[in-house]
């Protein structure tokens, strides 16, 4: 049973949140605060007094867009904390989402909030808090959020043959399909570096594990992956060389 508190500077959403949350069996207690201080102040004597305390904070259901301090605010002070409750980000705007994942959220739920999605959103955190006493692999790190349709999904970066530069986004391609994410390339290339992917181009991040055929033509190299072929600058051409000559062991 969870004790839940939602922080919302407009009282009809939190009124609102507040209702779906209390119509769960799985929520204990559902408590609002209009702001990023108040919200600080009891999650601070909820932290202090202890787990079970009857005031204790399991988890906290934040809105991103306060006046004054924002919910990211809230989640990177929260991370200072010695044993903080757990974060699910509750916000009308999906662009926050790879930022509110590397504060270690444990879901991204978009307004207009769906009964159906929060519903997904506290069996997430339900299982979190269950297993608190074992070791919980974090799979935030194995997963990036992408927006479909209006609702945010998370994609394995194993599924991930590539990504391309689109301005400040990434387009993330996979065997199924793509998806932009509002990251630099830059970002992900220094992100995913120890999950095998590398630069080959100033637009291209490939993993290198996916390289199907290494192409050499009049000089110039290129890889193919799938059914795409992308060009590697003369810059990177020898260390993806030398990378794939000790992946397979020549």
């Amino acid at each position: 049973m969870l004790r839940v508190l939602a922080v919302d500077d407009e009282e009809p959403a939190l009124e609102e949140l507040l209702y779906l949350l209390r119509a769960d069996p799985r929520i204990r207690s559902a408590e609002g605060a209009t702001g990023a201080t108040e919200a600080l102040r009891r999650i601070g004597s909820a932290v202090d007094a202890g787990p079970d305390d009857p005031a204790a904070i399991d988890v906290v259901f934040l809105d991103i867009h306060m006046a004054g301090l924002t919910g990211l605010d809230v989640a990177q002070l929260l991370a200072g904390f010695a044993a903080p409750p757990l974060i699910v980000f509750v916000t009308a705007h999906e662009g926050f989402a790879v930022h509110a994942f590397d504060l270690k959220a444990v879901d991204y739920v978009l307004k207009p909030v769906r009964r159906e999605r929060l519903a997904e959103a506290v069996r997430r955190v339900a299982e979190q808090v269950g297993g608190r006493s074992a070791p919980v692999h974090d799979t935030n790190h194995d997963q990036i959020p992408v927006e479909l349709g209006g609702v945010i999904r998370f994609i394995p970066i194993d599924d991930i043959a590539y990504a391309e530069a689109q301005g400040d986004y990434a387009r993330l391609h996979t065997d199924t399909g793509s998806h932009l994410v509002r990251v630099p390339l830059t970002t992900l290339e220094e992100r995913w570096r120890t999950r095998g992917f590398v630069r080959i181009h100033r637009r291209h991040l490939v993993a290198l594990g996916r390289i199907d055929e290494l192409r050499l033509d009049a000089g110039s190299m290129s890889v193919r992956i799938g059914t795409a072929s992308l060009a590697v600058s003369r810059r990177h051409t020898r260390a993806l060389r030398d990378l794939l000559m000790r992946q397979t062991g020549r």
